[in-house]
């Protein structure tokens, strides 16, 4: 590891470690931990809602990363890399899928 460079070990230097990428997976990883503790607290069967197919929470949420990871995507191609109103339709989307789906 070369002083003065980075903080991290030589075999995590290839990824763009930034603040912005540690708080995206800190976010991921605590929405993972609210999740299986709200399915210990209060145990949901599935539902169905537009999609026609049953769906629990955790359903709900991989719907949910997964459209706005596409929804990003498609922002930055079209719009370009100011993702603030991205950010803004994937929470609308957000609350769209775990209210219909």
């Amino acid at each position: 590891m070369e002083t003065g460079t980075s903080l991290l070990p030589e075999s995590l230097a290839w990824m763009a470690w930034t603040w912005q990428t540690g708080l995206f997976f800190a976010v991921i990883a605590s929405l993972l931990l609210v999740f299986t503790l709200i399915a210990l607290w209060r145990p949901e069967r599935a539902r169905v809602g537009v999609l026609g197919i049953p769906t629990t929470r955790g359903d709900r949420l991989f719907i949910t990363l997964l459209g706005s990871a596409f929804i990003n995507l498609a922002w930055l191609g079209l719009v370009g890399p100011d993702l603030g109103w991205a950010l803004a339709l994937c929470l609308v989307y957000a609350l769209a899928v775990f209210r219909l789906v």
